[in-house]
């Protein structure tokens, strides 16, 4: 009898009637994805706290304050003999109730990532039952999410102020596509992109997706009627008023709305800088050289293992700069198969605006191994869009795809454990 359950739910997830090589794949694919989640949990009971400076921000909170006391991590700013974290405030706030009862050693950031990812998982669940037919298909691309794009490395590295940043703007911006598909409360929408947009700035950059994806079939993309009028204002007060709160928030702690912090860092680096800090001193936040390295990382580099010792059997190290999103991820190349929709096209457009940024931009993503993080910033439109590619005929070449870059995750996964003995 339980033979036969666990037969029919394998036919379930799988979709296919007999047993055979897809369901030998889904067996396998299931066995990298336990794997994979005994690494986080792995990481939550490991974490000793005292290196997420989003702590330190939340207890100046707490203590009437917008400076810090130290700084956990190099990425601090110094002013007129004050430290400052110059990343977006929200996370923190976000944590204050935490660092309120653990204080500023609180050691549960890995964990706080990871039920975000699970909470941002749960929405995507309603949201691409809303583009696939077959549960199964539904099955499988949250495996892709959770497993086989850049989510996963976040959810193992909560434990990091840039990282809580980005898996906390993922669960607001996933929050807003699902209120703007189902709920049509567009200013509840537009109040989500607000708060991503104070954890991770380019959140803004999803405006024009939302409002051409609330927009039926039959209405114009530019129009002055007066349901347009009201709608823009829906998505755009709230965000107008996250980046107003942003603009005080520089003033107060730097004197100008515009200055984030980094001019502070770089006039901090060390006298032997890491190639972030000689970059940000001798060449500056965003240039055009950093475009043929940025874009080599983002789409073209694979995963990289490095071997020593004397006869080169020895693994030394992963390469800390990643691997690129089509390396890692390579059913995003499904993508191509897109139709050509309205909104759809208009997610494209918002995809290379993000993009663009970041291929000037003076850091990649670093570090990280097999991802290249900075991709969660698009990529949940991107899941949208493929959620409209897969077909039934493509259906199988995308699980096989998906079940690879989980494999090469775990690969990735024991490669730092060779190289750090854990």
């Amino acid at each position: 009898m339980r033979g036969n359950m666990i037969f029919r739910a394998l036919r379930a997830i799988s979709g296919q009637d007999s047993f055979g090589r897809w369901q030998v794949l889904l067996l396998v694919t299931l066995g990298l994805a336990l794997v994979l989640l005994a690494g986080i949990v792995l990481r939550a009971l490991g974490e000793a706290g005292g290196s997420n400076s989003y702590a330190l921000l939340a207890e100046a909170f707490l203590n009437g304050r917008l400076h810090v006391e130290g700084c956990f991590d190099y990425d601090c700013a110094t002013f007129q003999g004050k430290t400052y974290v110059f990343f977006p405030p929200f996370p923190a706030l976000l944590i204050t109730p935490f660092i309120a009862v653990f204080g500023k050693g609180f050691a549960g950031f890995v964990l706080l990532g990871a039920l975000m990812g699970a909470a941002a998982l749960w929405l995507w669940r309603r949201i691409l039952g809303h583009y696939l037919e077959e549960r199964a298909d539904v099955f499988w691309f949250l495996l892709a999410i959770a497993f086989a794009t850049p989510l996963y490395y976040l959810m193992l590295r909560g434990d990091g102020v840039w990282f809580f940043a980005q898996i906390t703007a993922f669960l607001l911006v996933t929050a807003a596509l699902y209120q703007t598909l189902f709920g049509r409360r567009l200013w509840v929408a537009g109040l989500f992109i607000g708060l991503a947009f104070l954890s991770r700035q380019l959140s803004l950059l999803y405006l024009p997706f939302l409002f051409a994806l609330v927009l039926r079939d039959d209405e114009p993309l530019i129009s002055f009627q007066r349901k347009h009028i009201v709608r823009v204002l829906q998505l755009g007060l709230p965000v107008a008023g996250a980046v107003l709160v942003y603009l005080v928030y520089n003033y107060v702690r730097f004197g100008d709305p515009f200055e984030t912090g980094y001019t502070f860092m770089v006039a901090a680096v060390s006298d032997n800088p890491n190639f972030i800090e000689a970059r940000m001193a001798e060449t500056g936040l965003f240039s055009k050289d950093y475009f043929l390295f940025n874009v080599l990382y983002l789409f073209f580099q694979g995963l990289h293992v490095e071997f020593g010792g004397r006869y080169l059997m020895q693994i030394t190290g992963v390469d800390p700069l990643g691997t690129s999103i089509i390396a890692a991820s390579p059913f995003v190349l499904l993508l191509f198969f897109a139709p050509a929709r309205r909104e759809l096209l208009m997610g494209f457009f918002v995809i290379a605006m993000i993009i663009c940024v970041h291929l000037f931009y003076h850091s990649n993503g670093f570090s990280q191994y097999n991802a290249q993080r900075y991709a969660l910033d698009w990529l949940p439109i991107a899941f949208m869009i493929l959620a409209c590619s897969i077909t039934a005929q493509r259906s199988a070449i995308f699980r096989l795809l998906v079940a690879y870059a989980m494999a090469l995750n775990v690969v990735a996964a024991f490669a730092l454990a060779m190289v750090h003995g854990a």
